[in-house]
């Protein structure tokens, strides 16, 4: 005891509380400058603080400041284990006792005052403690900043030498909030038709019209030169506002009858169909190429005051129509008004399979079901992506399996697949387990 109250040892001992202290700081501000919330410093920089602005611009060189907080932490751990060992050899000794004392002692001295201690501590209220150490970390961080670039062009030098790219991956801030949304999602916190709108919402600029539009095949055209009496009757049957003429061939239309024009030129002519000039009353069609982006077309139907389109391709064939309720449709799901059919074309199974229609867009289908089928690029519809991947026409009763997901063909139509049942692989795993 009398060794260890010698002036000197005292004062070794009171500097390697200070280390400790240090590696305590260190620690906890690499656990809080890394976990705090870029949202809530990007909104308290909004409101003046200026500490935000330090956190968010040592944020932003990640590199730098994980490279001085760590340097600056070993530092003063290996400075304070070695003076450690001083101090236990001067108290007890040069042995053997005496050093494998200080080790276990430095040990759990930093390992709990150190690490765990602080860094729990910061992972408590990350926000609140990164903005307190905002300012003493940017000054270390500047200090340290010639030694970092030094040992960080080291480290680089040897990863690339194992071929490790040390690039950060394309991971954009829409990713982040698909991340943030999907965890809050399971957790509990967002409602699935809330995920979907805001997964819609930031999807929406990367879809074309190809992937928004209603097919040709579903589309309902009346023929221009048909009967006035006939024309009334199939535009009244169709439940649709707007409907496409065409005369001679479906590829050339000539106009778009609308619903409301059509009752206010029968009402003119009380009732007489002899009288109706259809080709008059049909408005101009609007023809957009389906290379169009969703979002550019939306901005089209705001400054046009139009809510209808017809998509042609490259050669200027029809492919479909567009309307402005398919695009919000993208955002808010599904919107049904009273002609709507109930039928979407997705009938769940009980066993977590769905039988779908062939013409089922794939991410209609991810959004009903909550799967993950690749709808990024390449085919639009269900049908699309099985002749797709198998690079061949299906049989009924054919049977395939891609991306996790099995496909059974159930019925086809010439060369049209009409409908397949889809299920996650695993679920059928489970299923033969139990049985």
């Amino acid at each position: 005891m009398a060794a260890f109250l010698d002036t000197q040892n005292l004062i070794l001992a009171g500097v390697i509380f200070c280390l400790l202290f240090l590696s305590s700081f260190f620690s906890s501000s690499e656990t809080a400058l890394t976990a705090a919330s870029r949202v809530r410093m990007h909104a308290a920089e909004k409101d003046g603080d200026v500490r935000a602005t330090i956190v968010q611009r040592l944020m932003n060189m990640r590199e730098r400041l994980l490279g001085g907080i760590l340097l600056g932490n070993n530092l003063v751990n290996i400075l304070a284990s070695v003076l450690t060992t001083t101090l236990f050899t001067n108290v007890f000794g040069a042995s053997a006792t005496a050093l494998a004392a200080a080790t276990a002692v430095m040990t759990v001295l930093i390992l709990v005052f150190a690490e765990v201690l602080p860094k729990t501590y910061a992972i408590s209220q990350p926000d609140k403690w990164a903005l307190t150490v905002a300012r003493p970390i940017n000054v270390i961080v500047k200090l340290l900043s010639p030694i970092v670039s030094v040992v960080q062009i080291i480290v680089n030098g040897v990863l690339r030498i194992f071929g490790v790219d040390t690039i950060a991956s394309a991971w954009t801030a829409a990713d982040d909030i698909k991340g943030a949304v999907d965890l809050h999602l399971q957790e509990g916190g967002v409602a699935k038709r809330a995920r979907d709108q805001i997964y819609g919402v930031l999807e929406i600029g990367e879809l074309s019209l190809e992937e928004v539009m209603t097919h040709r095949r579903n589309i309902a055209m009346i023929d221009a030169d048909a009967p006035p009496e006939q024309i009334v009757k199939e535009a009244i049957a169709c439940g649709h506002s707007r409907i496409p003429l065409f005369r001679e061939d479906t590829d050339n239309v000539i106009g778009i009858l609308h619903i409301k024009d059509l009752l206010k030129a029968v009402t003119k002519s009380n009732g007489s169909m002899d009288t109706l000039d259809i080709k008059k009353i049909a408005r101009a069609p609007w023809f957009v190429p389906e290379t169009t982006s969703a979002v550019k077309q939306l901005r089209a139907f705001q400054q046009k005051r139009e809510h209808f389109a017809l998509v042609v391709d490259e050669y200027g064939s029809l492919m479909g129509v567009v309307s402005l309720e398919d695009i919000l449709e993208e955002i808010v799901g599904d919107i049904q008004d009273e002609y709507d059919e109930e039928l979407e074309g997705v009938n769940r199974a009980k066993d977590g399979s769905a039988i779908v229609r062939g013409d089922v867009a794939i991410r209609d289908l991810n959004r009903a079901m909550d799967w993950k089928l690749p709808d990024d690029e390449g085919p639009v519809t269900i049908a699309g992506l099985v002749i797709h991947e198998s690079q061949t026409i299906p049989n009924t009763g054919q049977v395939f399996a891609y991306h996790g997901y099995r496909f059974e063909i159930l019925s086809k139509q010439r060369n049209q697949i009409k409908s397949l049942r889809v299920e996650k692989t695993f679920q059928r795993d489970m299923r033969a387990e139990r049985t």
